[in-house]
């Protein structure tokens, strides 16, 4: 949070007789000093004259700010220059400021409040009456504080950006990217706007954005540590984990202590399959900084815990069940959650699963069921059987592109891993190009022009040839993907889909059970993944009619555990590749897996994950109907 002081007076007046004039030259010795930035000069002046003068508020203040400067306790002159100067809105704004550094929230509101009634447009003294509403958990009041900063200070670039992280917090992410923006248009080098615009994007899953972002923070300030550990996380999101790396590395060179770094490079080695090695980074950020969440939870992602993690759990919950940020609660509540079902605890699982959901709902946007029926009507209506069986003299012929798609937690990454595993196929993971290419061509419904179309399917291909120069085919695994079949099959006819299906009620807890780190609104409500994975079956049966026969392959997740063989030959075959016997011993691949599922696919087939939604059978309420027995 921002906090702004008052150098000295600025508003609000006491109307009985001032004790502190100073003599003029005295008071042009002070300012000189105050500009120059000699505060410990400033300190020593103000003392020899407080001497004389000990009932100067104006004095007290000036000592105060020098104090300040130096990093030294100045609460004590502070409050002298506010008792001495009752009238003065500026003495009361910094007492408040000096009060909240120390935690007294109370005391410090009442002085915010005392000078906000002597002078109602001090934008500064909303701006921190804002701060600390926000550090009490009422981020309404901030948000309201912070407008009316705002209202007497349009160009207000701390309050647009304190405003910002309040509606960040109260899930309103689109506002907060918003309220950023406003914070950089009035002042282009703040850095932490940059860098906490990133954050924002990030939630919003709009990796390039943020990473954007993030060098822009580094730009104005190569040296902030926060911001290169950010772009890490950013990168290694977006597949670039060498990047990725580097970033965190450079984090550490300026701060060794930043644990959160540590937890990157650790997420990293595990993406990579390097588990061990991934255990003692998480270990060594937990030396550093004890209460580091994303440490303690990416140990439970490592493997399959047992009641010898008991210590871990408990060591996680006592972390958990401290005051904490709800986003630090929830990466802990989703890890505990995974602890108990992996001892088949399933109750207390359920439990922690739930205490995470509800707390992702308080800082992220809620789903509407209402915009995603539109949404697919439209899809629906656009591209219907007509419109994608038109042949296209400019459709690209590639054969390259291979796309798996269907829920998240079907067993796309498995699929993936299990093409990736033949010598002529790259996996490229989750590949953001084609919800991005839907949102900015709503028109290419009907009528839309070919070369729109061709110039998609040129641009896609060049992605793909960017991350594999010679690879034959290149899986795209992007599971939502779905949406945009229509879209794909009119640029890219020859191109592969292979939909993965699961049980139903086994996906969407699987979805319910997993912390995502882009925003998937649904994914936190049972009655809400119940609509949603409705709204995705009337859309894949939209598909399968339109959709030539030969261009999509359903496979069944419980087929593929149950013979996996045969259906990874299915696979293979389909993609127009001969058999290659990696396939079936995909685990041993080497290779960089980041979804949540990485730890899995470097093991071998198990069937542990079949029904296992009949586990949480008294939890399940509005999944029942969704039940197929």
């Amino acid at each position: 949070m921002l906090w702004v002081y008052a150098i000295v007076s600025t508003a609000g007046e006491d109307p009985r007789p001032r004790a502190d004039l100073l003599p003029p030259a005295a008071l042009a010795e002070l300012a000189l000093l105050i500009n120059a930035g000699r505060f410990a000069e400033l300190e020593h002046g103000a003392c020899r004259l407080l001497e004389r003068q000990p009932d100067s508020g104006l004095l007290w203040q000036l000592l105060a700010v020098a104090l300040q400067r130096q990093r030294k306790d100045a609460l004590d002159a502070l409050q002298r220059a506010s008792a001495l100067l009752p009238g003065d809105a500026g003495a009361h704004n910094n007492l408040g400021n000096a009060l909240a550094q120390r935690g007294r929230w109370d005391d410090a509101a009442a002085s915010f409040q005392r000078a906000l009634a002597l002078n109602p447009a001090f934008s500064e003294a909303h701006n921190n009456l804002g701060n600390v509403w926000r550090a009490r958990g009422r981020l309404e009041d901030a948000v309201t504080c912070y407008r009316c900063a705002l209202q007497f200070k349009p160009g207000y670039a701390e309050a647009h950006h304190n405003l910002a992280d309040a509606l960040l917090a109260l899930g309103r992410v689109d506002a907060a990217v918003a309220s950023y923006r406003q914070a950089l248009a009035w002042s282009p080098d703040f850095a932490e706007a940059h860098n906490n615009l990133g954050n924002a994007l990030l939630d919003l899953g709009r990796l390039d954005e943020a990473i954007a972002s993030y060098r822009a923070a580094l730009a104005v300030s190569p040296e902030f540590a926060e911001a290169h550990c950010n772009l890490g996380i950013a990168l290694r999101l977006a597949g670039r984990s060498a990047d990725a790396q580097d970033s965190c590395r450079q984090a550490l060179a300026i701060d060794p202590t930043l644990a959160a770094s540590i937890a990157v490079l650790a997420e990293i080695d595990a993406d990579q399959g390097r588990f061990a090695q991934a255990e003692e980074q998480f270990r060594r950020a937990i030396a550093i900084a004890p209460q580091t969440a994303e440490a303690w939870v990416g140990i439970s992602r490592l493997r399959t815990m047992t009641t010898d993690d008991a210590r871990w759990a408990a060591q996680a919950q006592q972390i958990a069940d401290r005051p904490l940020p709800a986003r630090k609660e929830v990466l802990l509540r989703y890890a505990i959650g995974k602890y108990f079902d992996d001892i088949r605890d399933f109750e207390q699982a359920f439990a922690n699963y739930r205490r995470a959901n509800e707390l992702t709902r308080c800082y992220r946007s809620r789903y509407d069921r209402q915009a995603l029926t539109h949404s697919v009507d439209r899809i629906i209506r656009a591209f219907d059987r007509d419109w994608m069986g038109r042949t296209r003299a400019s459709a690209n012929a590639s054969a390259r592109p291979v796309f798996i798609v269907g829920m998240m937690r079907s067993g796309t990454t498995l699929a993936e891993q299990i093409l990736a595993s033949h010598p002529s196929v790259f996996g490229a993971g989750e590949l953001m190009f084609w919800s991005s290419a839907a949102a900015g061509h709503k028109s290419l419904a009907p009528g839309a022009g070919e070369s729109a179309l061709a110039g998609m399917a040129a641009a896609y291909l060049r992605l793909l040839g960017s991350l594999s120069a010679d690879a034959p085919r290149v899986v795209d695994k992007m599971p939502g993907n779905f949406m945009h079949l229509g879209l794909i099959h009119a640029a890219l006819p020859q191109a592969r889909i292979i939909h993965m299906q699961r049980h139903p009620v086994d996906t969407c807890l699987s979805i319910y059970f997993q912390h995502f780190e882009a925003f998937h609104a649904y994914a936190t409500d049972l009655d809400d993944l119940a609509h949603y994975y409705s709204e995705y079956l009337r859309l894949m049966q939209h598909w399968r009619s339109c959709l030539p026969a030969h261009a999509m392959l359903e496979v069944p997740y419980e087929s593929l555990v149950e013979d996996p063989e045969a259906w990874s030959r299915n696979m293979v075959r389909f993609i127009g590749l001969p058999w290659d016997p990696h396939c079936i011993d995909f685990q041993r691949t080497r290779r960089s897996v980041i979804t949540a599922s990485k730890w899995q696919v470097r093991q071998p087939i198990s069937r542990s994950s079949v029904q296992r939604w009949r586990n949480y059978q008294p939890f399940i309420g509005p999944l029942r109907h969704l039940a197929q027995d």
